[in-house]
């Protein structure tokens, strides 16, 4: 019961969100839309001195991070294969294009932001730890205000009827069915892991945000921080394929790009791929950020 009383939270705060946007004072929206960007930071640095506690009685941290990338490199080339092979079946062919070095350098360096931000928190708690000052963050409020402001921007995405026809959503199934495929594969060498906590962990799309919350309060911290750690290595892993393969297979990069691909990937996916796939990035993030949520929550609580 508690588990459903979770999941209604997180889908209640984003559905009110969605529904309430242009119906809130413009200055108020203004200003949910300016702290949006930032909010991902603030969720990460409360969620590293929660993390932080868990990390000490850990007896290999170092284990949760080699777990975490075997998870999200089978998960990120699960999508980008299945997205492939999909394509390839109904006749599609490899596409021609360019990359930009400036792009990618400047890419990689927002996402160090996350890593900062994560250190910064950590460091923050060791600091307290110190000091013997307690320090509770709740990471789940935090949490629902972000799902709320991410409704809110969600209902004013450019989305288009016409984009909206099967072979466009081909690309967020791809992901879903190649994330699932990439549980299935990693699970061979992962034997400490349940297998559904395994299939778990690769429903989060690169979510990073979100899934390492969820997955605490419906799990533990131990498949917390690992959930966290894996999408974190999902966006980077997004990141790399655009650039160093997506303009030849801008479908199957976008497909591994995951809920990223309405967002953070979205420029790369204009510079990469061309103005012809933001459709397919705006569904695939659009379709993949409303089922991330839902998904983790379902398979946690299961």
């Amino acid at each position: 019961m508690q588990s459903l009383w979770l999941i209604f939270q997180l889908l209640f705060c984003l559905f009110l969100g969605f529904v309430l946007a242009r119906r809130l004072p413009a200055k108020l929206e203004q200003l949910g839309f300016k702290i949006l960007p930032y909010f991902t930071y603030i969720l990460l640095i409360a969620i590293a001195i929660e993390f932080s506690q868990t990390l000490h009685s850990i007896s290999s941290p170092a284990q949760i991070l080699t777990t975490a990338v075997s998870i999200a490199l089978a998960t990120s080339l699960g999508a980008f294969i299945c997205c492939y092979a999909l394509f390839k079946a109904i006749g599609y062919q490899p596409m021609q294009g360019k990359v930009s070095t400036d792009l990618l350098l400047s890419s990689l360096l927002n996402i160090s932001y996350a890593f900062f931000a994560l250190a910064f928190g950590y460091g923050t708690a060791e600091l307290f730890s110190y000091l013997d000052i307690n320090v509770h963050v709740s990471t789940w409020n935090l949490l629902l205000a972000f799902m709320f402001l991410i409704g809110l921007d969600l209902a004013y995405s450019p989305l288009d009827r016409s984009w909206l026809n099967w072979k466009i959503l081909l690309v967020p199934l791809a992901c879903i069915v190649g994330s699932i495929l990439g549980a299935l594969a990693v699970s061979l060498t992962i034997s400490d892991i349940m297998l559904k906590d395994l299939l778990m962990l690769s429903q989060g799309y690169g979510f990073y945000s979100m899934t390492g919350i969820v997955v605490t309060e419906l799990k533990n911290a131990h498949l917390g921080s690992i959930a966290l750690i894996n999408d974190l290595f999902r966006e980077i892993f997004s990141i790399l394929f655009m650039y160093l393969i997506g303009w030849r297979y801008p479908r199957s990069a976008i497909s591994a790009a995951g809920a990223t691909a309405m967002d953070v990937t979205l420029p790369m996916v204009k510079q990469s791929c061309g103005n012809d796939f933001i459709p397919h990035a705006m569904v695939s993030g659009f379709v993949l950020s409303i089922l991330a949520p839902i998904a983790v929550s379902v398979l946690a609580a299961l």
